[in-house]
């Protein structure tokens, strides 16, 4: 028993130098990271949401990739009056703000969905940033009674 112990002893070490050897093999060199550059869109979408409760207003690429957003109750709007215009201009200002700022955004397409209060007044706080509306598209969804449904039960 004793012989086994001092053989494994003497193979341990060399067990560690190949572990260590593959490990410094698959180890990544470190590589220098370069800053980017500030990311320039011209012209993107606006996307409204307008419901009764709130107000949320979205500026994104031409591919969907949201690049600010804001709310009526991200901007201090509580209970009934997130649903009013003003709270809705005040968004539509914050987050137009923020992509024109950041980057460089001043022509939109908007996109308007829902019924609330605050549809107009977004469009409008839009213009006033002084931001070129290109088309305004409304994308709320219409019911139409839904499918047709599952026949009786036949006995």
């Amino acid at each position: 028993m004793a012989e086994e112990e001092i053989k494994k002893a003497e193979k341990a070490p060399e067990a560690e130098k190949v572990a260590n050897a593959t490990d410094a093999a698959e180890a990544p060199k470190a590589t220098k990271k370069t800053k980017k550059g500030k990311r320039v869109v011209t012209s993107g979408q606006m996307h409204i949401q307008a419901t009764f409760n709130n107000t949320i207003i979205s500026f994104s690429d031409k591919s969907g990739g949201v690049l600010s957003s804001s709310s009526a109750g991200a901007n201090g709007f509580r209970g009934s009056k997130k649903g009013t215009a003003y709270a809705a201009q005040i968004a539509a200002e914050k987050a137009a703000d923020i992509a024109k700022k950041d980057y460089g955004m001043n022509s939109v397409d908007v996109y308007v969905k829902g019924i609330g209060l605050g549809r107009d007044s977004a469009i409008r706080a839009v213009s006033t940033v002084g931001m070129k509306i290109d088309s305004i598209t409304d994308m709320t969804p219409i019911a139409h009674g839904g499918v047709r449904p599952k026949g009786e039960r036949k006995p």
